[in-house]
């Protein structure tokens, strides 16, 4: 398998979708009008070879898709400017109301050169960020998963928080944890304003620049009305699935960190994360489990998919660690703003195009499918 083969593979399997058809309830059920914005990226481990990688990336402004390349092995994308998501003064996401008119809109550039891709809120795949941090806090003697921490009247062990902010993306958890991060001085705020951020270090120093997590509160406010949320929270899918590689055990050494880089959390903190990746409950974006007796079901990666997901009414996303038959190794993630809007009905997370496009991608990868070269 080339990389080049594998990133045709997953642009034709999106294309294959026809997300421009999808139907909108803001448009009254009628197709959503434009490409949504869809940021895919795989990374395909096997023995005896050199990861194979690859990132694609859709929008309105390029329903063709682009193609990303990497500075590097496994490198950061160095063709495509990126661009941060945005809200209103109310606080609201509009970029993907009806009718938006990006020409109108001054989108706030985040890094790299090339053509722009708006990058899509994570929605609650930036849990993941959060776990990273609280496990490098209980890594540095800060914290411990199984300290009792008090939020909400609750009180805790750490680990707990932590196990219901990714199995059922508990939003309290996660604010929990947020203040944790703060209390304990992983981040700062002064005058009202961030002046100090850990985990933007951290990322700095992994070469993860498409990972961000800005303006949280001591609170552990991190949404729209806290001044964080949509345009201050920030994941490709590219380096959502390079943290998911350095969380996965079984994987090759990240080949674009030094050679014997440290790792980014213990055997035993990584383990405790991994246990709740492996739990997941809401297997409803690239995988379908979890809505099976829904009708009109649609099969997603059809493997065990330690993984996380993020879900509102603009935002789909999902990011994890596929293990399936014949030894089949790979990750892979997903930002979109296919959110809750666009299911065919409720109680399904978004359209069926996206756990369809999981199962089309494992396909092309499992051993029996996957070219050879």
């Amino acid at each position: 398998m080339k990389a080049q083969a594998l990133a045709e593979a997953l642009r034709q399997a999106v294309l294959a979708q026809h997300f421009e058809l999808t139907a909108d309830a803001r448009r009254a059920g009628g197709p959503v009008g434009v490409h949504p914005s869809i940021d895919l990226a795989v990374a395909s481990f096997g023995p005896d070879r050199a990861p194979v990688c690859a990132n694609v990336l859709f929008s309105r402004e390029h329903p063709q898709g682009l193609v990303a390349h990497f500075d590097g092995p496994a490198g950061r994308v160095d063709n495509i400017a990126f661009c941060a998501d945005v809200r209103d003064a109310a606080g609201n996401s509009y970029a993907w109301l009806p009718g938006a008119d990006w020409s109108r809109i001054a989108f706030p550039a985040w890094f790299g050169q090339g053509p722009r891709f708006v990058a899509p809120y994570p929605a609650s795949l930036l849990k993941t960020m959060v776990a990273v941090g609280v496990g490098r806090l209980v890594d540095a003697g800060r914290s411990d998963w199984t300290l009792p921490w008090g939020y909400a009247n609750q009180t805790r062990p750490v680990a707990d928080w932590l196990f219901d902010m990714i199995t059922v993306s508990s939003n309290e958890a996660t604010s929990a944890l947020v203040a944790h991060l703060h209390a304990r001085g992983a981040i700062r705020r002064e005058g009202g304003r961030e002046v100090h951020n850990e985990l933007h270090a951290l990322f700095e120093a992994e070469g993860l620049p498409g990972l961000r997590l800005a303006n949280t509160q001591p609170d552990g406010g991190w949404g729209n009305g806290s001044g964080a949320g949509v345009g201050q929270i920030q994941m490709t899918a590219w380096d959502a699935l390079r943290l998911m590689w350095r969380l996965d055990a079984d994987a090759p050494a990240a080949p674009w960190l030094p050679s014997g880089a440290a790792p980014l959390l213990s055997e035993a903190s990584r383990a405790v994360v991994r246990r709740a990746l492996d739990a997941q409950k809401l297997n409803e974006i690239l995988s379908s489990e979890s809505l099976r007796a829904m009708s009109g079901w649609v099969p997603g990666i059809p493997a065990r998919f330690a993984h996380k997901t993020g879900n509102t009414e603009n935002y789909s996303s999902d990011a994890g660690i596929v293990n399936g038959d014949g030894g089949l190794h790979y990750l892979i993630a997903v930002t979109t703003n296919l959110g809750s809007r666009y299911a065919p009905y409720a109680d399904v997370a978004t359209t069926w195009r996206l756990p369809a496009l999981g199962a089309a991608v494992h396909a092309w990868l499992s051993p029996t499918q996957a070219p050879s070269s």
